[in-house]
C-alpha cells in the first residue's frame, strides 16, 4: 500500500486572506497510519485543534475540551476531518486563540446571557405586596379569564380615599364589581392580585405606580401622576 496521503476533495470554500495568513502544515500521518489503530481518536482530535483554524474547529465540532471530544467524536468523522483540513488548508495562524480559549468565550457569552435574562426576570418583579386580613373560604385561585366578584376600597398613601363599592346608594345596597381577572379590565395590579385570592378573601393591596396608572395618573379619578394606590378587597364570589 502507497504510504502517500492522498486528498479528498471536498466543496468548502475557504478565504484566499485565510489560506495565506495560516502557517502550511505537513501531514502527520499516512492514510495507512490511519487505517490501523495505532493512532488514536484523541492523537488526531489533539493533531486537529493544534493545526486547523477556528472556522474549521467549529464547522467540525472540535472545539472544546479534547477528553470530551475524543470520547463522543466518531473515528470516520474524525479521518474526514483530517483530510479536509490539508484539502482546504484552514490551518491555524500563530495570532488565533486555542481551541479551549474558544469554548471560554462561548462559555461567557451563555453567562452573560444568563445574567440578561435575570434582569429581565428582575423587571417583572411584582409591582405590588398583599396581605391578608381574612382568610377565605374557597379553595382553589381564580384562573385568567375567570370571572369574580370584587368589594374594594382604594386610597392614596396620605389615606386619602378615592373610590370604593362598599356603601350602597340611596335605598340601593352595595353590590360587588364584576370583571374577568386577568384579562386587562383593570389595573395590573388588581389582576395579579387577585388571582392570588380564593373566595372569601380580604387583603390590602398595596400597589406601585407601575402596575398602577403610572407617570399619567388619574385625573379624573382623583389619582395623581406617579402614585402608588392602597385598596382593601374582598373576592366575594369566583365563577
Amino acid at each position: 500500500m502507497s504510504n502517500e496521503v492522498v486528498p479528498q476533495v471536498v466543496s468548502e470554500i475557504v478565504p484566499e486572506a485565510a489560506i495565506e495568513s495560516a502557517v502550511e502544515i505537513v501531514p502527520k500521518w499516512t492514510n495507512e497510519d490511519l487505517s490501523g489503530e495505532s493512532v488514536s481518536k484523541k492523537d488526531i482530535v489533539s493533531f486537529l485543534q493544534e493545526s486547523g483554524n477556528n472556522n474549521f474547529l467549529l464547522a467540525h465540532k472540535l472545539n472544546g475540551k479534547l477528553a470530551n471530544i475524543a470520547k463522543t467524536a466518531k473515528r470516520p468523522a474524525l479521518l474526514a476531518a483530517y483530510r479536509t483540513l490539508f484539502d482546504t488548508k484552514q490551518f491555524r495562524s500563530s495570532d488565533e486563540v486555542s481551541a479551549t480559549e474558544i469554548k471560554s468565550v462561548k462559555a461567557e457569552t451563555t453567562e452573560s446571557e444568563k445574567l440578561e435574562g435575570e434582569h429581565v426576570r428582575e423587571d417583572s418583579t411584582p409591582k405590588y405586596t398583599k396581605k391578608v386580613t381574612k382568610k377565605g373560604t374557597g379553595t382553589r385561585f381564580p384562573a385568567k379569564g375567570d370571572r369574580v366578584n370584587v368589594f374594594y376600597t382604594g386610597m392614596l398613601e396620605n389615606g386619602t380615599q378615592f373610590d370604593t363599592n362598599t356603601v350602597g346608594k340611596g335605598r340601593k345596597p352595595a353590590s360587588p364589581l364584576t370583571l374577568k381577572v386577568g384579562t386587562g379590565q383593570v389595573i395590573r395590579g388588581w389582576d395579579e392580585a387577585l388571582m392570588t385570592m380564593v373566595q372569601g378573601e380580604k387583603a390590602r393591596l398595596t400597589i406601585q405606580p407601575e402596575w398602577a396608572y403610572g407617570q399619567r395618573g388619574n385625573a379624573a379619578g382623583g389619582i395623581p401622576p406617579n402614585a402608588t394606590l392602597i385598596f382593601d378587597v374582598e373576592l366575594v364570589v369566583v365563577d
